[in-house]
């Protein structure tokens, strides 16, 4: 690609489904922190955040890093999932056959939890994404599904990730014994101006990049566009990168920024 190699990249850090590079600010770190309290705590834990604030990234690197000797990730989207669907998810996931019956399967997951933990010295990490679309159904059975009788400690991690309305049906007060459950709640914010420059020098960085190629005004534009939402800078600095190029640009200038905000807020 020409504009790889005009603005000395190696590859286009701003693509979805290029090289990833983690940008280690402090909110990254802050999120890693809680997420690895919560895994040494076990129990339930809330992750929020708008759209394209990097929820599902951070979850993704905090799941690879635990040593699948210590651990069993289950990942569950919860979008489309039915009650049923939920549970028989849940119990395939623990390698076992569903049932017909939600009673049944209830048994099997709470026998698999058990066996990994006592047995194996296995802690199982259950990540349900999306959980802003979990049925208030789903929602009671979870902290019956997740208490084991005469036993104070929790055996599993059970980490709830969506957008930022869930804390607000988790306040509802047939929800009150799960939301007094959580040793770990955190809301993802948008990142500040100074964090957005950071982001994208540490991006252009990762790819190779030794020099400024975003003029200051340039830079600034963008920035106050994408608001603080990392997904939004990506897709304008991707835009700016192509336009400035087509123009013959060695840097991106504030014409092809705006052109840039332009384009992504026709599409």
């Amino acid at each position: 690609m020409d504009y790889i190699a005009r603005f000395g990249l190696e590859f286009n850090p701003f693509l979805k489904n290029s090289r990833e590079i983690i940008i280690e600010n402090d909110e990254y770190q802050e999120i890693m922190f809680r997420l690895n309290y919560l895994v040494e705590t076990k129990g339930f834990g809330l992750l929020t955040g708008s759209p394209g604030l990097g929820k599902t990234t951070a979850i993704r690197n905090f799941a690879a890093s635990l040593n699948p000797a210590k651990y069993k990730v289950i990942y569950s989207s919860l979008s489309t999932l039915t009650v049923m669907e939920f549970y028989r998810s849940l119990t395939q996931s623990f390698g076992a056959e569903p049932a017909f019956r939600k009673a049944d399967n209830f048994k099997i997951i709470q026998e698999n939890i058990t066996r990994l933990a006592l047995e194996k010295r296995i802690t199982p990490v259950i990540i349900l994404d999306e959980a802003n679309h979990i049925s208030n159904a789903i929602l009671s059975d979870l902290k019956l599904l997740f208490n084991f009788e005469m036993d104070s400690r929790d055996r599993a991690v059970i980490l709830l990730a969506g957008l930022p309305q869930l804390n607000n049906t988790l306040r509802l007060l047939s929800n009150e014994p799960l939301r007094q459950r959580l040793v770990m709640n955190y809301n993802l914010e948008g990142l500040t101006k100074e964090e957005g420059r950071f982001y994208i020098s540490e991006k252009l960085k990762g790819a190779g990049c030794t020099r400024d190629i975003f003029e200051p005004n340039a830079m600034e534009a963008l920035l106050n566009t994408a608001n603080g939402t990392p997904r939004i800078i990506n897709t304008l600095c991707n835009s700016a990168l192509l336009i400035a190029n087509n123009n013959g640009h060695n840097t991106i200038t504030a014409e092809d920024a705006m052109s840039a905000i332009n384009d992504c807020q026709l599409s």
